[in-house]
């Protein structure tokens, strides 16, 4: 089974756009790479998406490689698939971290989601969300506590979780 992200981190974004990711995100990036070797970048896929996305979605190889397969499955020319590919393809990058566990965030993409001194990162699984730490306490934060108001205060999450079938 691929590793998965977890926890939450803000961090320091310098005039260049370096910003540091959280070790234990580099460790399940380098995992999940089946292309690195001790030595090498580990690479990564950055989706930005379009205009109404204020947050970047960073995806590890093998994540991204499976979102591949699910878009080549689905029928060429339907509207789902022209979004997804335009979103997965057009509206992403390609890039590495370096050798200081350190992400460059393009201008471009700083500026999209108005990044300035601070970088957040929280754990979406097999990817990792980057917010400016502000717009995600208003939006995303504010999502969630919306949502739990909807159950009682000893309400169990894991409830929700589908039962699993051993076999």
């Amino acid at each position: 089974m691929a590793r998965r992200f977890r926890g939450s981190e803000t961090f320091k974004v310098d005039a260049k756009g370096r910003v540091s990711i959280p070790a234990p995100f580099r460790r399940v990036i380098e995992a999940s790479d089946p292309d690195w070797r001790e030595g090498l970048r580990p690479n990564i896929v950055i989706v930005y998406g379009d205009a109404r996305q204020d947050w970047l979605e960073v995806y590890t190889m093998r994540a991204i490689e499976e979102i591949d397969e699910q878009i080549e499955d689905m029928q060429r020319g339907s509207a789902e698939r022209l979004m997804l590919e335009e979103r997965m393809y057009g509206q992403s990058v390609e890039t590495n971290i370096d050798d200081d566990g350190r992400l460059v965030l393009p201008q471009k993409l700083r500026e999209k989601i108005g990044l300035t001194s601070e970088a957040f990162f929280i754990s979406a699984g097999d990817y990792f969300k980057i917010w400016k730490p502000e717009t995600y306490e208003e939006r995303a934060g504010a999502r969630s506590r919306r949502l739990a108001d909807q159950y009682p205060d000893d309400f169990d999450p894991r409830s929700l979780l589908p039962p699993r079938t051993r076999g």
